[in-house]
Parts: C-alpha cells; structure tokens; sequence
C-alpha cells in the first residue's frame, strides 16, 4: 500500500481559497460587461498600475520591442516556435474531412472547421512567459483561425519586449498588454476597443483560470486550468539531485504548484527531500519554490510499478516525469496524465519552452476526461448528411417516422412521412407512422 513520507495542504483549506477568488472574479466580470472599457481601464490601473487609453500596440511599438531583443534572442524564439508549428502541422494532418455512403444514397460526413477568433493570453506578471505565445498563437495559426488575439500583462512597468516579439512572429493579428481578469473579460465579453472573440485559450493565474471557468459556454475554452503541477515517478536508477532539480523546477512556478515525488524506494525519497533543502538555499526563485514545496509537496513510496501507475492516475498530475529503468511500461499503462516526460534525458522544461508539444495542459485531476492544447482544439468537426436518391429518403423515412411516434414526436414524424408522401409514393396519413 502506497505511503506518505510527506503530504500537502488539507483539501477544504484549498477549497476555502477556491471559494474566495470565484466571488472576486465574479464581480468583476459583472463591472467589464456593464462598463466595457472604463471598467478594464480601472482594473489595469488597480491591478497592474498601467493605464492607457487604448491597450492595443501600435506596430511601432511592437517593433521597439523587437529592436530591444538581441539576433540570438530573436532567433532562439523562432526556433522554439517552429518546433511547436512543426509538430502541430503533423497533428493536423491527422485530422482528414471524411464522406462516406453509410446505405445506397445515403451519405454522411464531417468537416474540420477552425473557430473563427481565439483569444491568447499570455501569462507575463510574474514572469515573462514567452512560451505561453508560441503554444497558443502559432497552433491557432496552424488550425487557420481567421482572427488571433493576444493579451498579455505589462511586466515592470511597459510591454514585456520577449513576449510581444513572440506574440508578433508568432502571427497574432492584435497584440494588447493587458492582464488579469480584465484582459480575459475583454477578449470574451467585448469592449469599445477590443471585438469579442469566440474561444479564449492559454494558462495563467487564479483569477485568470477562474475567469476562464464563467466565461465557458458564453465562449470556448481550452480547458480548465490550475497551478502547474508535476509529478516525478523515479527508482532507483537516478539520484536524488536529479529528483529534486525538477520537482523545484517546476514549483518554482507559484506557491500553490504541487510538486510530488511517487517512487519505490525510500532510499531515493530520503535523499531527494535532502536535496530538495540543500537546492533551496541556493536557488533564486528559492522563496516561492520553499513554499510550494511546503504546502503542497509530496513524497509517495509504493511498492510496485502497478501501484505506481494506480497512484499516478490517481494523481492525474499535468506534467509526469518518468525516470525508471522501463519508462515505456507508464507509457503502455498510464491514462490520466498531461503530457509524459519518459526518461531522464528529457524533462518537463524541455515541454514548457521549445521541444514542440504543447505546455497548456490539463491540471487539477481534469486530465481524467481531457488532454492538452492542440492544433485540434481549435477546431470543429462539424457533420453534414445527403440523400441522393428517392428510394433512401423512403427507406430511412419509414424507420424515422416509427422511431418518431414510439417517443410522441408528432411533428418530427410528419418530417419523415412527407418525404415517405413525396419520395416513395406512400399514402401516409398525416402524423401517423408509417407501416
């Protein structure tokens, strides 16, 4: 039976601060949609101390920050970011329109339709999250989204240069630095300024995740977000420095990003908490990693790899970083997960910034229903149906129209039966089945 060598918080003292941030967003999406542009003016100049008549950038600003970046900063990006188009293409082509003639005259298909505008937030407050704009701009580009925008938040005080040089080369048609709730407001409800979009798409905060979470239905969504989460799955073929480096790699992200250790040896357990204390005397984001670890670490001894993957799936962790002597045995039994790192030779930064696959995953346990952003998420397969003949309409009429009435569908019946009336020269009464 699995074990704890350490626990995180105590779920209702999480669900107390969940309960908190909805009541706040939940005004604050009233004020955007009574108010529009005053509401997210204010809410900039509270939030991030940013005011501007207009939050859009001018093409001559989003060229001084691009002139502010080094030919290696620029080129670094475009590397990153033809690997996430690279791999997006090849999801694409994997998606095909399909007809087919299911019975003699009868034909039905499907076709893959891109959403018309996505809106792309960027995370940027904290840190200036790059990364957040290839995986989200460049994808919508590839699926062949018609109107891509981009909001990102100021980052010390103006436009954070790296974020809008990849939101640009990225091929956002609008950029706009702004954050928050207010940003995501905007994009969903529709402002003065900024014409509403129909799918809202990218990671980002507490607030910005639960925003997201009340706006669905009124627009899409890629998916519900929470902290990043990571979950190391080891043995004893690694050591206890590697462990630790990439639980805080990723803990590092905010105060409430677990961060868990599963593995079958207490050996290696031990000596990662140890090293896990030895990193944060030396690491510079040491402050907020400490206290992810803190409150929402874990450390888990089982006594299997079969009682591994139960917990993992248990877990449903966003990222999972597989480093066993058979990686591929969790690739073969694993299904809640994210994304898979499998072996020590890659890791989950190598996910969040440049291999190509797509770091917008899901967290909170939803990977039990859902996977990440991809190309297909901006996307809709859309059916479509033909008859071609008058003995089809017929046919499947007559099986309509019985079907119809055993529910007392009157109406929907008569649809069927007049086709039976018109097509196959039945007499039919009218809302009656057909023999």
């Amino acid at each position: 039976m699995a074990r704890f060598l350490k626990r995180g918080r105590d779920a209702d003292a999480v669900a107390e601060d969940d309960a908190k941030v909805r009541a706040t967003v939940e005004n604050i999406l009233a004020d955007i949609k009574a108010r529009g542009d005053a509401a997210v003016r204010e809410l900039s100049i509270r939030f991030d101390k940013w005011d501007r008549r207009n939050f859009r950038l001018s093409e001559g600003e989003i060229q001084a920050c691009l002139d502010q970046l080094t030919p290696r900063d620029l080129e670094d990006i475009r590397f990153a970011q033809t690997q996430v188009r690279n791999f997006a293409e090849h999801q694409k082509a994997a998606l095909r329109d399909i007809e087919v003639e299911t019975l003699p005259g009868v034909v039905l298909g499907h076709r893959n339709i891109p959403v018309n505008s996505v809106g792309c937030y960027v995370p940027g407050g904290k840190y200036p999250l790059l990364a957040s704009a290839h995986m989200s701009v460049v994808t919508a580009k590839v699926a062949g989204c018609k109107r891509i925008i981009t909001c990102a938040p100021p980052f010390e005080g103006r436009p954070a240069p790296a974020i809008v040089a990849a939101q640009h080369l990225a091929g956002a048609d609008e950029i706009y630095c702004l954050g928050g709730i207010q940003a995501v407001g905007a994009m969903a409800l529709g402002t003065e300024s900024i014409a509403p979009v129909d799918m809202l798409v990218g990671p980002g905060n507490a607030f910005v995740a639960e925003a997201k979470r009340q706006l669905y239905g009124r627009v899409g969504i890629d998916l519900f977000a929470g902290p990043t989460e990571t979950l190391i799955i080891a043995d004893e073929t690694v050591d206890g420095e590697i462990c630790a480096t990439d639980l805080l790699g990723q803990a590092e992200h905010g105060p409430n990003s677990p961060a868990v250790l599963l593995t079958t040896s207490e050996k290696l357990a031990r000596e990662t908490m140890a090293e896990v204390e030895r990193l944060l005397t030396i690491l510079p984001t040491a402050a907020i990693a400490r206290k992810a670890w803190e409150d929402y670490g874990e450390v888990i001894i089982c006594d299997s790899e079969d009682e591994m993957v139960a917990e993992a799936d248990r877990i449903a962790s966003e990222h999972v970083q597989v480093m066993t002597r058979d990686p591929d045995y969790f690739l073969q039994h694993m299904t809640n997960y994210g994304a898979l790192f499998l072996g020590p030779r890659t890791n989950v930064s190598y996910g969040d910034k440049v291999i190509g696959t797509n770091h917008t995953l899901p967290t909170k346990k939803s990977a039990r229903y859902t996977g990440g952003l991809w190309v297909g998420k901006f996307m809709k397969t859309c059916t479509y149906q033909r008859v071609l003949t008058d003995g089809a309409s017929t046919m499947i009429g007559e099986y309509c129209s019985r079907l119809c009435m055993l529910e007392g569908f009157a109406g929907h019946a008569e649809q069927a039966n007049i086709r039976v009336r018109r097509y196959g020269g039945r007499n039919i009464p009218y809302a009656s089945a057909a023999d």
